[in-house]
C-alpha cells in the first residue's frame, strides 16, 4: 500500500514527500494548478517511491510549468528517479537537478 503523498509550500518552492504512485497522486492531481501557481521549484528530495504514473505526473507538471515559468526546475531527484528518467529516455523532456 502506498504511503500518502504530502506537500508543503514555502515561498517559490513546493516540496513533495511520501510516495508518488498511482494510488497516492489523485489528491495532488486535483489541486496541482493551485499548488504550483507562482512556484519556480518542485523539490522531490523527500519522495520515498515514484512509479511510472508518478513519473508521468512529473513530466506533465514540468511541461505545464515551463510554459508560464521558464525558469521552473524539479530539484532533489534521487538516483531512482534519475534512473527511471533515463530508462524511459526522458532526459531531454524532464531535466532534473
Amino acid at each position: 500500500m502506498a504511503e500518502a503523498l504530502r506537500w508543503t509550500s514555502q515561498g517559490s518552492t513546493l516540496a513533495l514527500s511520501g510516495d508518488l504512485e498511482r494510488d497516492s497522486l489523485l489528491p495532488f492531481w486535483q489541486q496541482r494548478e493551485t499548488l504550483l501557481k507562482g512556484k519556480q521549484v518542485l523539490n522531490i528530495a523527500a519522495l520515498e517511491r515514484v512509479d511510472s504514473a508518478g513519473l508521468a505526473l512529473l513530466v506533465h507538471l514540468y511541461q505545464q510549468q515551463i510554459r508560464s515559468t521558464p525558469s521552473f526546475v524539479i530539484s532533489g531527484a534521487g538516483e531512482r528517479v534519475k534512473t527511471l528518467i533515463a530508462l524511459y529516455n526522458l532526459n531531454d523532456i524532464i531535466p532534473v537537478v
